[in-house]
């Protein structure tokens, strides 16, 4: 995130920002000469979908908001989850998490290029029907919005916990009931995570305020002068 934030002013300026860092996706996907120094495969190849939010409006959002959009989600989202739990024990899952090469998971350089390709399609589908059915008006889990961050850092934790305690090792976790058990249980720590006490709690490391280490704007500074 750090290192996206930096070239912020770089995708705002060049004229094709999106297919450019597809681009480098694309090339980081096909180089395993790149290494594992600062996570660069991660920082490069999850890129595009900085970028693309990057350059979100409000209107895009609208557009999914359209009926006909909002109907054509729930078969295109019940396909992709069909599709998911066929595909799991069938594919490599590393290729979602974008820390290796191609060549370094036992494929072709091409299928660097195709499975880039094909999961950053496949992930703005599925994240564009969800977007069609997030609803306008509030409700209990509208504040979990604003706590994506710290699921997403914290459950990291977890995960790392559960190899190291050896919890998938236990048998009934590898039947059918296991996996949905683990399933439910996934899907609550992860709202759990995201619910504001959490936020709360871990707000000093995740979102410090940091108004001590930088000097204020001085155009800034004027314009509270002239309101006085």
């Amino acid at each position: 995130m750090f290192v996206w934030r930096l070239t912020t002013p770089l995708w705002k300026v060049v004229r094709w920002p999106v297919p450019l860092a597809l681009a480098i996706a694309v090339l980081a996907s096909v180089s395993p000469d790149i290494g594992d120094d600062l996570d660069l495969q991660r920082v490069l190849q999850f890129l595009p979908f900085f970028v693309v939010g990057l350059f979100m409006k409000p209107e895009h959002f609208q557009l999914l908001r359209r009926r006909e959009v909002r109907v054509l989600s729930v078969p295109v989202f019940a396909i992709a989850l069909a599709v998911a739990y066929w595909a799991g024990p069938r594919m490599n899952s590393a290729w979602f998490y974008h820390r290796d090469s191609a060549q370094e998971l036992g494929a072709p350089w091409w299928a660097g290029v195709v499975m880039t390709l094909a999961l950053f399609g496949c992930s703005l589908v599925v994240t564009s029907c969800f977007f069609a059915w997030v609803p306008r008006r509030k409700m209990w889990f509208t504040a979990l919005g604003a706590g994506t961050l710290y699921g997403y850092l914290l459950h990291g934790f977890i995960a790392k916990g559960s190899r190291f305690w050896d919890w998938y090792d236990a048998a009934w976790l590898q039947t059918p009931y296991g996996e949905v058990i683990a399933t439910v249980f996934a899907a609550t720590l992860i709202t759990v995570l995201c619910t504001p006490p959490v936020q709360r709690i871990f707000r000093f490391a995740m979102e410090p305020k940091m108004e001590w280490a930088f000097k204020r704007d001085a155009t800034e500074i004027a314009r509270e002068r002239a309101k006085a």
